[in-house]
This record gives C-alpha cells, sequence and structure tokens, in this order.
C-alpha cells in the first residue's frame, strides 16, 4: 500500500516519521511549500516539497485592497507554517490555515455575524462551500467548474488584479445609483409642484400639460444618460494606483 499525504495521514497509519525528516519537512514548510510525505508498506520513503507559485501581482493587490479599506483575510486547507509563510510574503495578517472545505464556510459566516460584507476569492473544488456563502463570490476564471457555479463574479482573467477592478466599478456603480436617486427626487420634489400649480399664486408660475410631460420624459432621459457614462469606465492601472498613492 502507498500513503502520499502529511503528518496526520502518517499518524493515522501508524507510521513512525524519524525526527530528522520532521525537522526538514519543517524547514520545507517554513519556505512556503507544503510537505509531502511517501510511505509504502508502513515505511517512510520518500518526502516532497509542493510549492504553488505566488502571482506576481499578489502583494500589491492584497496593499491596493488595504487602501481600499478592504481587509485580506487567508483562509486554506493547507498547515500553518506554509500559511504563515505565503501570507508574509504578499503581507496578509490575517491567516486561518488548516480549515477544511465546510471550516471555509464557517468562517465566512462568522465574519458576516460580526457584521462583515465579506467577498470569497476561490477556484477550487474547496472553496465552493465558502463562495457560496460568501456575500459576493468572485471566482477565478481558469478555476474548476464547481467554483464557477458557485460564485456570483467569474473572473476571466487568471489575474487579481481584476479583483481590484470588480471592486472598483461595483462602487462606481453604486455611486451612480445613488446620485440618479438623488436627482430623480430632487427634480420631481421641484416639478410636480410647480405642474399641480402650487407656486401659481405666488410666482404666476404654471406648466402646461405638454411641457410637464416633456419634463417628466426628459428627467428619465437624464438618468439614462447618466447610467450610459459608465460605458466608458476605464480599469484603473495597479502602478498607476500605487505611484499616485
Amino acid at each position: 500500500m502507498i500513503l502520499v499525504g502529511n503528518r496526520k495521514l502518517m499518524s493515522e497509519n501508524s507510521i513512525t516519521i524519524p525526527d530528522h525528516v520532521d525537522k526538514f519537512v519543517g524547514e520545507l514548510e517554513e519556505s512556503a511549500r507544503t510537505g509531502v510525505i511517501v510511505a509504502y508498506n508502513s515505511e517512510l520513503v520518500g518526502v516532497m516539497g509542493i510549492a504553488d507559485p505566488l502571482k506576481r501581482e499578489a502583494p500589491m493587490v492584497v496593499e491596493l485592497l488595504r487602501r481600499m479599506g478592504v481587509r485580506s483575510i487567508m483562509v486554506t486547507g493547507d498547515n500553518w507554517r506554509t500559511a504563515r509563510a505565503v501570507a508574509k510574503e504578499v503581507g496578509i495578517e490575517d491567516v486561518r490555515a488548516e480549515v477544511m472545505p465546510a471550516g471555509k464556510a464557517e468562517v465566512v459566516r462568522s465574519l458576516q455575524k460580526d457584521g462583515s460584507t465579506v467577498g470569497m476569492v476561490g477556484d477550487g473544488i474547496n472553496d465552493s462551500p465558502a463562495l457560496a456563502a460568501a456575500d459576493v463570490g468572485m471566482a477565478i476564471g481558469a478555476g474548476t467548474d464547481v467554483a464557477i457555479e458557485a460564485a456570483d463574479y467569474v473572473l476571466m482573467r487568471n489575474n487579481l488584479e481584476d479583483v481590484i477592478i470588480a471592486i472598483d466599478l461595483s462602487r462606481k456603480t453604486l455611486t451612480r445609483i445613488r446620485m440618479n436617486y438623488v436627482f430623480a427626487m430632487a427634480y420631481n420634489v421641484v416639478s410636480i409642484p410647480i405642474a399641480a400649480g402650487v407656486f401659481f399664486p405666488l410666482l404666476r408660475v404654471q406648466l402646461p400639460p405638454w411641457a410637464a410631460g416633456a419634463c417628466m420624459a426628459l428627467s428619465s432621459v437624464s438618468v439614462v444618460c447618466s447610467s450610459l457614462l459608465l460605458r466608458r469606465y476605464k480599469k484603473p492601472s495597479l502602478n498607476t494606483i500605487m505611484a499616485n498613492e
């Protein structure tokens, strides 16, 4: 029988790990690699170090999220040493390691109970429960079909910069919606009393029916035109934002 896995798997199968091997696995984990132990017929035969290369833009994205007021948390099923080493490289301070798939969803729910709006970014099957539980789930386009199905957003490129773009565009869209709402309310608050003749005794101002209808149509057109300005949205350049900061 061949076993390939971590210390826990070896312990569950009563396979002893020598001290020098345990130390070597620890060194792998400290260097942001996952130590994988191989055993054959209840005897340890080898150790491998597996590394998931960091995306070059990851540290910059984490820093920009911080400047945007977004708190970054790493939730991973990997061991604590590897998780801390990777988090240190990208600048994430809050780390939750050795978390099972269902546990990731529980982390999301606990943050929501604290009053936080939670966005989850993931690409694997193990991320699916958390993506579904989050207020906004973002799946990397190159990820698994299960993760993509569970997400609200699908980032088409395999690039974390799109997380910044998605948040920035969403915020601008909400700002535009609020502006349109305020404009429409203010327009109606002023125009409806005039059309009803409220100010006629004082100002001798009135609107004939055709003018009132034209004004109402104009208010709708202006709101639509305001919304169409979002078509001119330009993606922010991470390097430009960092330089301006």
